[in-house]
């Protein structure tokens, strides 16, 4: 069995041994795409100390895992790998990857992009903020309408 195309864990990944799992054994690809995103320090105006993130196992990788198929159908792309952090983490950490392989480049920004824009307004996380003010939950989604509209999501699982 392959590696997993979405996993959901609480440790770092490191993006070189990811982005060389995914281009193993296919000589093919002749393009890699890939995005991460990091915990900011300030978050609407208020600085952030530190962010837990929750979701529930299970459903998360599940939804994840149909948009993956989305991207795979809309896209010419050899390969995709998710990875979303959980739990305790602090400014500057990594908190998200997205690697899409593919023949052409076009292809891997456009499925890259696709899959960035679904984890933003779309996935099932929960965010808790430590900030000076005291601890505030977050909806983890944002609403993005110009980039629901782009790939022709539904706005109905977007946060409000």
């Amino acid at each position: 069995m392959g590696r997993a195309r979405v996993t959901i864990q609480t440790e770092d990944f490191d993006l070189a041994a990811e982005i060389a799992a995914l281009r193993a054994q296919d000589s093919a690809v002749g393009a890699v795409a890939s995005f991460i995103g990091t915990v900011r320090d300030r978050n609407e105006g208020l600085g952030v100390s530190s962010m837990e993130l929750e979701h529930y196992p299970g459903m998360t990788e599940k939804a994840i895992e149909a948009m993956v198929d989305d991207a795979l159908f809309r896209f010419n792309i050899r390969g995709v790998r998710v990875i979303h952090r959980v739990g305790m983490l602090m400014p500057q950490d990594q908190i998200v990857l997205v690697a899409v392989t593919s023949v052409h480049r076009e292809q891997a920004f456009q499925a890259c992009e696709f899959l960035m824009d679904y984890l933003k307004t779309q996935a099932p996380f929960w965010k808790k903020e430590h900030t000076p003010e005291g601890a505030r939950w977050v909806d983890a989604r944002v609403s993005d309408d110009d980039a629901l509209m782009r790939w022709g999501l539904s706005s109905r699982n977007a946060a409000a």
